[in-house]
């Protein structure tokens, strides 16, 4: 396993680049912060950490026994390799305790850990009880399943503590896809991986941290992408594509709207690393160039909940971000779930 401080993503065997119009789907479920009055204080993000298992599967290993090729793969995803191994508490272990050491801070000094994940390691007990106790922290900790979109969601969760008293919080993204995909199904082989990233949000009385969000669900579609109790994923990657479109735009837009900013103004969009077409189709109808764009796609693949804090991670890492930037997060799941959040860059 490799750590640094610091999904859902369509076939590539049944993609589409015209989606439907954008708009919430029908019989969906938005969360609204309309009536929540103003925030009595905010956060700063002040650490952050990733970590990866040390096997790497890329596109060639695949094509040795799947009907597929490097070339095919890349184009169709913008995936060339991604990371298979560990299991989610060690790797969301990983990641959190490098997020606390570029914080400066000390895992008793954490109030309360938030794992979203949707690949467990148990049934019983929430596996954030584990990552608390790897990690040594001595304040609540519970699981968060909203599948490829947790990871926003937890963002909005941890705002909420943090303005109710918490002073920090760590938050964890970590998923092992690897254990619930079928290797010799092409549509999904090529996507899925494992992976954890972290971010500590520590109270501020200065800083906003949130500045706007969406979260929205969707049930009828729960058949697009699911996984029964000791399957494997399915997943209708056509319908998949055009629905993830749709939602990241709607729900990109409802966030902006609500921060009181535009993408002209947004200084980084990161994206759940779900598939390069997805993006890029987005984007381009949200009015964010790709050079303004966080992806690590390429060298993890589809990590689920564990994929929009890699790629922030990443973007902090190599210097695109900058005090004060506002940066869009936008994750897209199944159930099928969305969340978009806007927020201020104080890493």
């Amino acid at each position: 396993m490799s750590s640094s401080p610091g999904s859902m993503g369509s076939s590539p065997d049944a993609q589409s680049s015209s989606p439907d119009a954008v708009g919430s789907p029908p019989g969906s479920v938005r969360s609204s912060p309309a009536d929540s009055g103003t925030p009595s204080a905010g956060w700063v993000l002040t650490g952050w950490g990733t970590a990866l298992p040390e096997k790497v599967v890329t596109n060639d290993d695949l094509a040795s026994y799947l009907d597929t090729s490097d070339a095919w793969i890349a184009e169709r995803t913008g995936i060339r390799e991604r990371h298979v191994g560990g299991t989610t508490a060690e790797l969301a272990a990983a990641a959190g305790a490098a997020a606390i050491e570029r914080a400066g801070r000390r895992a008793e000094e954490v109030d309360f850990v938030i794992l979203c994940t949707t690949t467990p390691d148990q049934m019983v007990p929430a596996t954030s009880a584990d990552v608390a106790h790897r990690l040594g922290t001595t304040g609540g900790a519970m699981d968060l399943n909203a599948a490829c979109a947790g990871f926003v969601y937890g963002v909005v969760v941890a705002s909420s503590m943090l303005q109710a008293g918490l002073r920090r919080v760590l938050l964890v993204g970590a998923d092992t896809l690897s254990r619930i995909t079928d290797w010799d199904d092409r549509g999904t082989a090529v996507l899925f991986a494992d992976g954890a990233g972290a971010v500590l949000l520590e109270r501020s009385e200065t800083a906003t941290g949130l500045l706007g969000w969406d979260l929205g669900v969707d049930g009828s579609a729960r058949p697009l992408l699911y996984c029964d109790h000791g399957g494997y994923m399915h997943m209708d990657g056509r319908e998949v594509f055009r629905r993830a479109v749709r939602v990241m735009v709607s729900s990109g837009r409802t966030a902006m709207e609500r921060a009181g900013t535009t993408a002209d103004e947004v200084a980084l969009c990161v994206p759940h690393q779900a598939n390069l077409r997805i993006v890029e189709a987005a984007n381009a109808r949200l009015g964010i160039p790709m050079s303004r764009t966080a992806l690590v796609m390429d060298r993890t693949g589809n990590t689920s909940a564990a994929s929009i804090p890699l790629a922030l991670a990443d973007a902090a890492d190599t210097g695109r971000l900058s005090p004060g930037d506002k940066v869009l997060l936008c994750g897209f799941g199944a159930g099928m779930t969305w969340a978009s959040a806007v927020i201020e860059w104080h890493g």
